[in-house]
């Protein structure tokens, strides 16, 4: 017995979704899953059944020919337009027989013979087919007076009678042109977090806009609305420190030493080519020198350029099995939450996600410690001596610290973040992960211990430095590289916008 999924389109009318339960059971299919919404959709309904694989293919093939299995996502047309109907009994029938025999959904429909222009009639159609769209004017023009109000055939201005075609659709200018097939997967997916979120109260139309808006966001920010807020610092010795902002999701480190380069998080692989540009406008990427990147944890926004560059990638075992199973809950006990594996798969398509070529696992804790958090490695960057701190797994199995206590740099990675010094355009992407995931950590309780453990050796480290001159810099995954003053984390140094203009 295996686990399948499948969407029927079926009549808004009584018994349609018995008959297909019924199709189901006639072949031994267990429905795991059910999902219909008449506020999104009044025609589309999501199956998980569980069945022997002859039985599936009996179950696809009675939905099939009965009309109720969707297998493919035409793009759809929209057609509104008035008709002059003569003023007698019938004509509206016989006007709705050429609707009909086309397969046209009406969405809209208003006559009254009291009305301005008694003979005219109103019509909004949704067409499955772009050609009957067509074939049904040719078989109309003969007939009536048409006054064509608009006719759309790229899918833009469905209504919500075709919802799932609508946001097909959508989908596919943000990730490219896909098969239907890996599509109406796709559909089943999102409809399942759909599912989940309305059960915790959340408006279904919200959830489907989220995702949208998530994709939208990075594709608006690429190329010509690509931007950077840059932080620079002199480490001594030669040694410089950059923070790259970028416009959505994590930071870009960059520590450039006369001998070497290394980089800490790459974000999106959709950013690539302008981070690219970026850097080489601030001359600071060499990739003969770039000897290694690290990656501090394996979502999309921290280690999905990695893939791009020669250079080999250091990441927690974790890590790599966090990206090779697509899922960010992987190892947690969030690991089920069908929230976290179908987010993981959204933002890694809409991200342009490109995984490490070359991989250097770092090996597992011993008995060392800093605080709470196993040292599971140490390297140097000329004259900079790191330990690699174990995360204990609030935010993402796998995530790590990297401290040089000696000139006061501490990476924090997602547990540490300088939120009131984001901008609004970066918390408001943000916010979007945690409205569709709940929470962005797999284990809040956890991820508030390790916070606080961060924070209370920043200012130990900072008590040791400032008698020197010097400060403990926070270097948190999102924000800008940031001091505590007061206990209050502040930005350091100058903050400068890079647009590549």
């Amino acid at each position: 017995m295996d686990k399948y999924s499948f969407i029927a389109r079926i009549p808004d009318e009584p018994g349609s979704l018995h008959k297909a339960a019924a199709i189901v059971s006639r072949h031994n299919g267990n429905i795991n899953r059910l999902q219909f919404d008449k506020r999104i959709d009044p025609y589309t309904v999501f199956f998980e059944v569980t069945a022997g694989p002859g039985e599936y293919d009996r179950i696809m093939a009675e939905l099939n020919a009965i009309g109720y299995l969707q297998t493919s996502l035409k793009t759809a047309s929209f057609l509104r337009f008035f008709v002059h109907l003569p003023h007698r009994p019938g004509a509206l029938f016989e006007f709705l027989n050429f609707t009909t025999t086309s397969g046209a959904n009406i969405a809209y429909i208003d006559f009254d013979d009291k009305g301005r222009q008694p003979d005219r009639l109103t019509v909004s159609l949704n067409l499955e087919d772009n050609a009957a769209a067509g074939r049904l004017l040719e078989e109309l023009k003969p007939r009536y007076r048409l006054e064509i109000l608009e006719y759309d055939t790229s899918g833009a201005h469905l209504d919500d009678t075709v919802f799932y075609i609508r946001f097909a659709q959508e989908i596919r200018t943000l990730i490219g042109e896909s098969e239907d097939r890996f599509l109406l997967r796709l559909l089943g997916d999102v409809n399942h977090i759909v599912q989940e979120l309305c059960n915790l109260g959340m408006d279904p139309k919200q959830v489907f806009e989220s995702i949208l808006l998530t994709g939208k966001s990075l594709r608006d920010t690429m190329g010509p609305g690509f931007y950077a807020d840059v932080q620079q610092a002199a480490m001594g010795g030669n040694i410089t420190l950059s923070c790259f902002q970028l416009p959505c999701g994590g930071n870009i480190f960059l520590i450039d030493t006369p001998d070497e380069q290394v980089m800490v998080d790459t974000g999106y692989g959709c950013y690539h080519s302008d981070v690219r540009r970026m850097l080489e406008a601030y001359g600071c990427l060499d990739e003969e020198k770039l000897s290694r990147l690290v990656i501090t944890h394996a979502d999309a926004d921290h280690c999905g350029a990695a893939g791009y560059y020669r250079a080999s990638s250091l990441m927690h075992r974790e890590t790599q099995e966090i990206i090779r199973q697509a899922n960010r809950a992987y190892g947690s006990r969030s690991e089920g939450s069908v929230l976290e594996e179908v987010y993981t798969t959204l933002i890694n398509l809409f991200s342009g996600f490109v995984p490490p070529r070359h991989a250097r696992l770092l090996p597992p804790a011993g008995n060392e410690h800093d605080t709470i958090f196993p040292i599971i490695s140490r390297f140097h960057v000329g004259d900079l001596e790191f330990e690699v701190l174990e995360g204990l797994g609030g935010h993402l199995c796998g995530q790590v610290y990297l401290l040089c206590r000696s000139h006061g740099l501490l990476f924090t990675a997602d547990t540490v973040i300088n939120f009131a010094h984001l901008t609004p355009e970066r918390a408001e992407y943000n916010s979007l992960a945690v409205l569709l995931v709940t929470s962005v950590n797999v284990d809040s309780g956890i991820a508030n211990r390790e916070r606080k453990a961060l924070l209370g050796l920043a200012e130990e480290i900072d008590r040791d430095l400032q008698p020197l001159g010097r400060r403990c810099l926070i270097c948190g995954g999102h924000g800008p590289i940031s001091v505590l003053v007061d206990g209050r984390m502040t930005p350091y140094g100058t903050i400068e916008r890079y647009t590549g203009s």
